[in-house]
């Protein structure tokens, strides 16, 4: 469902815009939906990429090799 708001913008800015989405041959509000979009789109993507990043972090990697002597040993004086 659509709904429509209200910006505050400055005239030049609105100018601008206007002749950018006029170059890519759609409307102002469907050009600032896009970026809207886009802009959500990327900061979803971040938060589950982090949350599997944080993930794998707390699981820990196993590096190879194998223990040969336990701790006392290694500091053993």
């Amino acid at each position: 469902m659509k709904q429509n708001i209200t910006l505050s913008l400055e005239k030049d800015l609105i100018k601008k815009g206007k002749i950018i989405a006029s170059n890519r041959e759609t409307s102002l509000s469907k050009l600032l939906s896009a970026f809207l979009e886009q802009i959500i789109h990327e900061d979803e993507f971040y938060e589950i990429s982090k949350r599997k990043a944080l993930k794998i972090l707390e699981k820990g990697y196993h590096m190879g090799g194998r223990i040969i002597c336990t701790r006392e040993e290694l500091h053993e004086r």
